[in-house]
């Protein structure tokens, strides 16, 4: 069957920086047609219509057909305790998440969550998404097997730790290069899946597990592989007295073979200008986790500064972050960008959102834009969709600032429909 979804429709060709939007391409009466779980067709409603006249028709109005949205960092086990009260980040760890992620040890509880976390994504509108597990492996195979049900592309791996953290939290360097080795086996390329090496962060890591890890990801190159990066001072500074041998954070990671290019380092607020230098050198990805930033108080992103010289990407950062929603974190994304100086276009911010996230994890050859041969992962935005929004936009004079009133104001009453491999899923 061929489906001809009919609406307004946002793509990109380019990053949209400017004010223009210039990267942006908006049809006001535009088309995507759905074969085969592809993109086969976008255009004009008229010239696409008159090209696949048996095609089964969506007619969606003028609501908004976009590439779904791609959150690029997240802790699917800590989705129980999103917006817990009151804690910087060490002492959130302590506090709220590591005895939470214990609680995963159960494969039957992993298996609540894992489903609990995948419905409240795509409510939201997210297609895709890179996730920490627990250090269990059983919290893997419930992340994978349940976005596999649901024909996702999502990419995740289980969280390696063997100190500074609880006993039943705890691997060891061993244990956790022959587990994230036998569950990459068992998951990376399997559907939509992939398998994302992931020590948490240098602090949790004896460098044993950090060169074991490191050797993982050079046996196995086509691996994204994930971590933390400079996202509070105290963290630094910790850091700082483990590694007292180091340059600076990043050189914890480059040090044991975990710095690359499918490297995804999440946060990276206060950098030094060698690890900007070399994060560009080697066109490393970076996540931006703003409602995260914000929450727990860990400081301002500079995207104006970094979006030019290497690929960041966009996520919620689930539970530190506060929200489910993608929208809501880009509004997170323009509110930082105001107190840094920089305001954020409409355009960038949902460019960031879909195929910013994508570059980021490297799949934007796959998902994250609406082009010919891409796979059919496409939201459907309605932009009048709260009595707030409606009147707001009855006043806009661009498409851009009618897109911006639901990025600022929006949230999971916004996604009307949600197509995933090119099934409708609601």
């Amino acid at each position: 069957m061929v489906d001809l979804l009919l609406g307004q429709v946002i793509r990109f060709c380019d990053i949209p920086m400017t004010d223009q939007a210039f990267g942006m391409e908006h049809l006001t009466q535009g088309a995507v047609v759905v074969k085969d779980g592809r993109i086969a067709a976008v255009g004009p409603a008229e010239d696409v219509k008159r090209a696949w006249p048996q095609a089964r028709l969506h007619d969606y109005g003028d609501k908004l057909i976009s590439a779904g949205f791609i959150d690029a960092h997240v802790h699917f086990p800590q989705t129980a305790i999103i917006a817990s009260w009151g804690k910087r980040l060490i002492d959130w760890l302590n506090a709220y998440t590591f005895p939470e992620e214990m609680r995963l040890a159960d494969p039957l509880y992993a298996k609540t969550i894992a489903e609990t976390y995948m419905d409240l994504a795509l409510a939201n509108g997210t297609t895709s998404m890179c996730s920490f597990c627990t250090v269990h492996p059983a919290s893997v195979d419930a992340f994978f097997a349940a976005a596999q049900r649901r024909g996702l592309r999502a990419m995740g791996g289980k969280t390696c730790m063997d100190r500074n953290a609880p006993e039943g939290l705890r691997d060891s360097a061993q244990s956790a290069y022959d587990d994230s080795k036998a569950l990459l086996r068992k998951w990376h390329g399997v559907d939509r899946l992939s398998y994302v090496i992931t020590p948490r962060f240098s602090p949790t890591s004896t460098p044993d597990q950090l060169r074991a890890l490191g050797d993982l990801w050079a046996e196995h190159p086509d691996c994204l592989m994930q971590t933390h990066l400079s996202e509070q001072t105290d963290e630094i500074a910790w850091v700082r007295s483990l590694f007292p041998q180091a340059r600076d954070y990043l050189d914890t990671y480059e040090a044991f073979g975990l710095l690359g290019e499918n490297g995804l380092y999440g946060h990276a607020i206060h950098l030094e200008p060698r690890e900007i230098d070399r994060l560009s050198e080697l066109n490393a990805g970076i996540a931006h986790c703003p409602t995260s930033n914000t929450f727990i108080g860990s400081g301002l992103f500079d995207m104006a500064g970094m979006v030019d010289r290497t690929r960041v990407g966009l996520a919620t950062d689930t539970g530190g972050g506060s929200s489910f929603s993608m929208l809501r974190t880009m509004a997170a994304a323009y509110e930082i960008g105001q107190l840094r100086g920089t305001p954020l276009h409409p355009a960038f911010l949902w460019w960031l959102a879909t195929q910013g996230s994508a570059r980021s994890l490297k799949i934007d050859d796959r998902v994250g834009n609406i082009a010919v041969g891409l796979e059919a992962d496409l939201i459907v935005v309605d932009l009048a969709s709260t009595p707030a929004i409606r009147q707001r936009m009855s006043r806009a004079d661009s498409f851009t600032e009618a897109l911006f009133a639901t990025i600022m104001m929006g949230d999971d009453r916004a996604i009307a429909s949600v197509w995933v491999n090119g099934e409708k899923h609601h």
